[in-house]
């Protein structure tokens, strides 16, 4: 049966990881300014009506964002199962910490404005910004530990995944960096969106946010890369690597070596086009938005973020999942993967299905076009 199939292994795996990345990419662009305009919502409102105004820029696409993020979560446990097992049961604290702050935050959206009271309202406003930090602070982290590495190793016997790390051994220096530079890449995201889609005092300290952020997004961006090529260690497969065998983590040799991280940019110097991508866009978006360009500052922003996800992914090619325990059983894209079968079964379903999920998201935001004003929210449709 797997004769009859088009694309060999290799290559449908290949896919899979781009894909992968794509849908990363695509959640933080969507989903990122939403934990951005959350993250800096005391910095650029300070009546209620200004709050008001910055809840109802994201208030009618957020739940239609959230769709990547689950996206993402299905293309990991169908086509790479056991990062899926490995990355959910390791990570297992943070993500109960990443789902209460993504659960949290639709109960802000729904519950600020059913009661007049200051006092109410202003406490969903803290707990809204607090979970979009919380979440972009997750993530970045949970990044930064991929880099270092992540404690795991193999039962020999039942091949089930055991995590030898803790809670707390999580927020290591450079995984806490990378936190900051999601948050501050996300508030930089949202900040641009509320410059383009408000108008008055609430833009004009967006904007201020947006340059601020934009900066720091992009010095900080660069610190983590020059400490991965100078102070990191990185892993490479030693020997052979078998590109089209059944999936076996036990099946290699992986050396770790200072800079180990920069080996595919000698290898594939074109790939230096996404670190300079997030560079380029942080900063690009940080001027455009001082010029009131609202759509071409989003795209720069949208442009710089997709740049960092991607510049993370190519880094670590063909690893998907570095073990700092037990470096040989390190997951990577040739043997962490679901079947031939079941990779081009799901490759027909989601060429047939993403596209449906795009045209509509790009309908829904033309729908919602235009600028969120003082006066529209007092209409009876508003947050």
């Amino acid at each position: 049966m797997e004769q009859l199939i088009p694309l060999d292994y290799t290559t449908l795996r290949v896919i899979w990881w781009a894909l992968l990345g794509f849908l990363l990419a695509a959640f933080a662009v969507m989903d990122g300014f939403d934990l951005g305009v959350a993250t800096v919502l005391p910095l650029v409102s300070r009546t209620d009506v200004e709050r008001r105004v910055v809840f109802n820029v994201v208030g009618p696409v957020w739940e239609g964002n959230q769709v990547w993020l689950i996206v993402g979560g299905g293309v990991v446990f169908a086509a790479w199962p056991l990062l899926y097992a490995m990355a959910f049961s390791g990570f297992y604290l943070a993500m109960m910490l990443l789902l209460i702050a993504l659960i949290l935050r639709p109960i802000c959206f729904k519950y600020r404005s059913k009661m007049p009271d200051a006092r109410w309202r202003s406490t969903w406003d803290a707990l809204m910004c607090l979970c979009g930090l919380v979440a972009a602070l997750v993530f970045g982290v949970a990044v930064g530990n991929v880099i270092v590495g992540v404690p795991f190793v193999f039962a020999l016997d039942t091949m089930r995944p055991i995590y030898q790390g803790g809670f707390f051994g999580l927020f290591m220096p450079f995984p806490v960096l990378c936190g900051v530079v999601s948050v501050c890449m996300l508030a930089m995201h949202g900040s641009v969106l509320l410059a383009w889609k408000t108008e008055g005092r609430v833009a004009a300290r967006a904007r201020r946010c947006a340059r601020g952020f934009g900066v720091a997004t992009a010095v900080l961006f660069v610190l983590a890369g020059i400490w991965v090529a100078r102070g990191l260690d990185g892993f490479s497969i030693v020997g052979a690597v078998h590109t089209g065998l059944a999936s076996n983590p036990l099946d290699k040799a992986v050396a770790v070596t200072q800079g180990g991280w920069m080996h595919n940019y000698a290898r594939w110097p074109l790939i230096w086009i996404a670190p300079a991508a997030g560079v380029a866009g942080a900063l690009l978006a940080a001027a455009l938005v001082g010029l009131r360009s609202g759509a071409p500052a989003f795209l720069a922003s949208s442009a710089g973020i997709a740049g960092i996800v991607w510049t993370f992914g190519l880094s670590l090619f063909p690893f998907l999942l570095p073990s700092s325990a037990a470096p040989d059983v390190s997951l990577t894209v040739w043997d962490a993967s679901s079947s031939h079968m079941s990779l081009w079964i799901m490759l027909l379903a989601t060429c047939l299905l993403l596209p449906v999920v795009m045209l509509y998201t790009a309908w829904v935001y033309r729908v919602m076009r235009g600028k969120v004003t003082e006066k529209s929210v007092g209409s009876g449709h508003a947050y």
